[in-house]
């Protein structure tokens, strides 16, 4: 039954992630953390910063991840399976499809809608993840790690995934640094 949840959640997952790894990121959530709570929200917040420092769409990324975690390697070939699985039948029947009706209005409008609704999507998960950073970092140090990653994004061009293993670095050590603390007090 495990394994049948994981394939129908991704699937899921792969038939409604219109329009890419980000679209997909919400819905893995609402799945994952929401619906089967098979992680929680930290635990999913690590694992997509660790995921998207990685090469490669990050729905399997995470497929891949969360199915090893449920259900072993079988759980983990199954996610991938049933993200990917949508994606080549819908891709083979969308393409023929959308190529011969490529230049009728409604499918162009259909295609023009999908953008503003990623969007959304998107800034409701990084609204999440911004609380979430209020509540563990504080207001002051959620703020300046904001303004200093869109600094360092936008006009600095930097790398993601150096941004990224820039911050996971900083987690490590500044946790590191408040267990030596504990440690000296408690000695």
């Amino acid at each position: 039954m495990k394994q049948w949840r994981l394939f129908i959640a991704f699937f899921r997952v792969g038939m409604l992630g219109y329009g890419g790894g980000p679209s997909s990121i919400p819905l893995i959530h609402k799945e994952v953390v929401d619906k089967y709570k098979w992680l929680n929200k930290d635990d999913f917040s690590d694992v997509l910063a660790i995921g998207n420092a990685l090469p490669g769409p990050i729905a399997t990324k995470l497929a891949g991840y969360v199915g090893w975690r449920i259900g072993g390697l079988l759980g983990m070939l199954n996610a991938i399976i049933a993200t990917t699985l949508p994606t080549v039948i819908l891709l083979l029947l969308l393409l023929s499809t959308l190529n011969h009706f490529k230049n009728i209005a409604w499918v162009q409008g259909m295609s023009n809608a999908v953008v503003p609704v990623v969007g959304v999507m998107l800034a409701t998960l990084t609204w999440e993840f911004i609380k979430k950073s209020k509540e563990s970092l504080g207001l002051k140090t959620t703020g300046l790690i904001l303004v200093a990653s869109f600094i360092l994004l936008y006009s600095v061009n930097v790398h993601p995934a150096i941004l990224i293993g820039c911050l996971i670095g900083f987690a490590f050590f500044s946790r590191s640094e408040k267990e030596q603390k504990k440690k000296v007090k408690a000695s």
